[in-house]
C-alpha cells in the first residue's frame, strides 16, 4: 500500500510540474505573436551557432562593427541600384515619391562611396505570381545585370489582397482576416518568391540582394491584431529562411519598425508607409549595408 501511495505522489508531482510547464509556455508563445520582438538585420550565411562552434576571433576583427560578417562579400566602393516588385519599393504614400529605393541611395553617397539609382522596375499591385514572368523580359534582365545592389520587395499584395483590407473596408464591421485562410495562401507565395530570388540570382551572380521584409498596417484593428501578426510573421520566417542560403542576400525586418507608429508611418490609405515610414525603412536598410 505504501508503495501504491508513493507512486501515486510521485505521478501527481509529475503532472503538476508538466501542467506548469505548458502555461509557462503558452504563454510565452501568445506573447511572441501578440507582441513580436523586431529582430536584427539577417544576412544570408548566418547562423546561430553555439559558443563552441563559433571560429577563435581573428586579431583586429570587430564582430560588433557592421559589415563584419566575414561570410558577406564586401560592398564596392561605387553602388548601382536596380530596384523591383510592388508599390513600396515604386515608393507610394510617400508625398516626396523617393520611397525608400531614392532615400537609401541618397544615404548610401558619402564616406568615400557614390550610390545611383540605374532603375526603378515596381509597379503597383505587383504579386509574386506577377513579378515571376517578367523576370524573363530582355529589358527587364539588362537592368538588373547592370546592378551591384537589388532591392526588392514583393509579398505584402500575396498576403492581403483579396482580404477586402486594401479596398478600403478596414472599418467594417462584417470584415474578418481569417489567419488560417491567408495561411493556406502562403506556401506557394512563398515558393514562387524563392524562384523569384533564385531567377534574379541567375540574372545577376555578384549583386548584393536586398528583401524587405513584410510589416502589419493593421495591426491597431483589434480584431486583425494576432490573426495579421501570425501571418505576416510566418512569411517573414520563411523570407529568413530562403535568405539564409545565400551569403550576398539580406533581409531588412520591418515588422517592429511599425508595430508601434502606425499612426506616425502610415499614409493616409493605411497601407503604404508615408515619408516617414520610408525614411525609416531606408535607415535600416543602410544600416544593414554597410
Amino acid at each position: 500500500m505504501k508503495s501504491s501511495a508513493w507512486i501515486w505522489r510521485i505521478t501527481a508531482s509529475v503532472s503538476v510540474i508538466v501542467t506548469i510547464v505548458l502555461i509557462i509556455g503558452f504563454m510565452y508563445a501568445f506573447k511572441d505573436i501578440n507582441d513580436p520582438q523586431g529582430q536584427p538585420l539577417l544576412t544570408g550565411g548566418e547562423s546561430e551557432a553555439s559558443e563552441e562552434e563559433t571560429a577563435p576571433e581573428q586579431p583586429g576583427s570587430d564582430p560588433s562593427q557592421p559589415g563584419s560578417d566575414p561570410s558577406q562579400p564586401v560592398l564596392p566602393h561605387d553602388l548601382k541600384v536596380t530596384a523591383i516588385g510592388d508599390s513600396l519599393a515604386k515608393g507610394t504614400g510617400d508625398n516626396t515619391g523617393s520611397g525608400f529605393v531614392r532615400r537609401s541611395v541618397d544615404q548610401l553617397n558619402g564616406d568615400g562611396r557614390t550610390a545611383s539609382l540605374l532603375a526603378n522596375l515596381a509597379i503597383n499591385g505587383m504579386t509574386t505570381e506577377g513579378l515571376l514572368p517578367k523576370l524573363d523580359d530582355k529589358g527587364i534582365q539588362y537592368a538588373l545585370k547592370q546592378a551591384n545592389v537589388i532591392m526588392l520587395s514583393v509579398g505584402g499584395n500575396d498576403i492581403f489582397q483579396g482580404s477586402g483590407l486594401m479596398d478600403g473596408a478596414a472599418d467594417s464591421d462584417e470584415l474578418e482576416l481569417e489567419p488560417a485562410k491567408l495561411m493556406g495562401a502562403l506556401p506557394q507565395a512563398t515558393e514562387r518568391l524563392q524562384a523569384i530570388l533564385e531567377k534574379i540570382r541567375a540574372i545577376n551572380p555578384d549583386a548584393r540582394i536586398v528583401y524587405i521584409g513584410l510589416y502589419h498596417p493593421f495591426s491597431d484593428l483589434e480584431d486583425l491584431l494576432i490573426p495579421g501578426n501570425i501571418v505576416v510573421s510566418a512569411w517573414n520566417h520563411s523570407v529568413m529562411e530562403i535568405v539564409n542560403r545565400d551569403p550576398n542576400m539580406t533581409l531588412v525586418p520591418t515588422f517592429d519598425l511599425f508595430q508601434h507608429k502606425l499612426g506616425e508611418y502610415l499614409s493616409s490609405d493605411h497601407f503604404h508607409p508615408n515619408g516617414a515610414g520610408y525614411q525609416a525603412i531606408a535607415d535600416r536598410i543602410v544600416e544593414g549595408m554597410l
